[in-house]
């Protein structure tokens, strides 16, 4: 009996070591860090346009809703939910509900979300057409290896008449496999979304993320020869926090300011091309 307790020590010694070095996970990840008044608030985005609509609100709404942010940009979709989860972030910006819900199923994270803030539409580009129409048989079509994105991308050929896909199949969840009838014989090449714009040579046409076709410098209404609807779109972009902290009053603020009047206006105004549209 006598051993017990110096064994419970050991344990609980060896717990504290683990947990210092990240090896145990932090249940009681508090949210932000407060000092003078103000609550620091570390969010992850993504560069674009995710970072650009976060700035706009540090820089010209926070201070007066008593917050500040640390804005953490990554750009691996993988990595901004293990970041929440983890505690390393208080929340997230970057990611839609078909990929947040299938990192929930498929991960098993438990998160919350708020609600949409902006679209990215997706779009086809192209160096030798300008038209679909022009699409030569065999060719060759860039497409994400994201399966909750690639039905998106299938969509603006399925809606263009291009291909159909298998009755029934969701679209959400559809893949290239589910490609039914494709009489131009057409060559899906799949690849990581990011990859996408700078391998744009290498195919006849791809399907571009709108963020990373901001980066390339693609703008859908100049360059897309196919562009995705913004009406019912399923497809906007949230705030996330972890399960539980959607009720912080902290996070409730930064959401109000990414939903308000003047954050509608900087978009309008930033992305006059319709790479990015408001979705309130």
């Amino acid at each position: 009996m006598r051993k017990i307790p110096a064994l419970f020590a050991v344990t609980t010694a060896a717990a504290l070591a683990l947990s210092s070095c990240g090896l145990v996970p932090d249940d009681k990840a508090e949210v932000g860090q407060e000092a003078s008044g103000v609550t620091t608030l570390t969010v992850g985005v993504s560069p674009v346009p995710h970072g650009d609509i976060l700035k706009f609100v540090n820089d010209n709404l926070a201070e007066d809703a008593g917050l500040k942010l640390d804005i953490k940009e990554y750009t691996d979709y993988t990595a901004p939910n293990k970041a929440l989860v983890d505690g390393d972030l208080d929340a997230n910006y970057f990611q839609h509900l078909p990929y947040y819900e299938s990192e929930v199923q498929g991960q098993g994270y438990e998160l919350a979300h708020f609600k949409g803030v902006h679209l990215e539409p997706f779009a086809l580009y192209s160096k030798s057409i300008k038209d679909i129409s022009e699409l030569k048989d065999g060719a060759k079509i860039g497409i994400n290896n994201d399966p909750s994105n690639q039905g998106r991308a299938l969509d603006l050929l399925v809606k263009a008449g291009v291909i159909t896909l298998a009755e029934d199949k969701d679209i959400v969840n559809a893949t290239i496999n589910d490609v039914k009838d494709n009489p131009k014989h057409l060559e899906f090449v799949e690849a990581d979304a990011a990859q996408l714009a700078r391998t744009l040579d290498d195919v006849d046409a791809s399907v571009i993320n709108g963020n990373f076709a901001l980066e390339a410098g693609l703008a859908p209404s100049k360059d897309g020869v196919l562009v995705e609807e913004a009406e019912d779109n399923p497809y906007a972009n949230f705030l996330a926090a972890r399960a539980g902290d959607e009720n912080n009053e902290s996070l409730k603020k930064l959401d109000e300011l990414l939903h308000s009047d003047e954050v509608k206006k900087f978009i309008e105004e930033e992305w006059t091309d319709g790479q990015v549209l408001p979705a309130f």
